[in-house]
């Protein structure tokens, strides 16, 4: 039997171009693809960009409040971070008053490195083939949806 397009029919709620979550991932996948060019001049993965980008802006911090930041755990943060202390970029410290905390902080290279990064948002600007206030749109719904499923959890 062939269902008309005037029906719904019960099955719409998982068809593949009904999901919001889809277009959501696929854009994600491929914003992230094409910063690979842009970030190898940088030494950098994608997560290790933003990881380094909350860094510059706000300067050491312990790895809870990064992984806050970042929406990352412990378990993907640790081999992140170890990863960019062998680079030379940031040091793991345990301060002594609270040996259970892992502090970060930019080391004079990951701090240098800040300058090479600027030129990263130019060469993506036109990643995204929407006019600026679309995209401002775009960024302050995401924002939005963000915030309150973090209220939810």
């Amino acid at each position: 039997m062939k269902k008309t397009d005037s029906v719904p029919d019960k099955y719409d709620c998982i068809r593949l171009e009904n999901q919001l979550c889809f277009p959501l991932y696929a854009c994600a996948k491929e914003v992230v693809r094409r910063y690979r060019e842009p970030l190898e001049h940088l030494g950098l993965t994608y997560t290790q960009y933003i990881v380094m980008m909350v860094f510059w802006e706000f300067g050491g911090m312990t790895e809870k409040e990064l992984g806050i930041k970042v929406h990352l755990d412990s378990g993907t943060l640790a081999p992140l971070l170890k990863r960019l202390e062998s680079m030379g970029l940031v040091t793991r410290s345990r301060p002594a008053e609270n040996e259970r905390q892992l502090y970060i902080d930019l080391t004079e290279k990951g701090l240098a490195l800040k300058e090479e990064a600027i030129k990263v948002p130019p060469a993506m600007a036109a990643c995204i083939d929407l006019p600026m206030d679309e995209l401002m749109q775009l960024k302050a719904l995401l924002d939005k949806a963000l915030n309150r499923m973090e209220v939810t959890q």
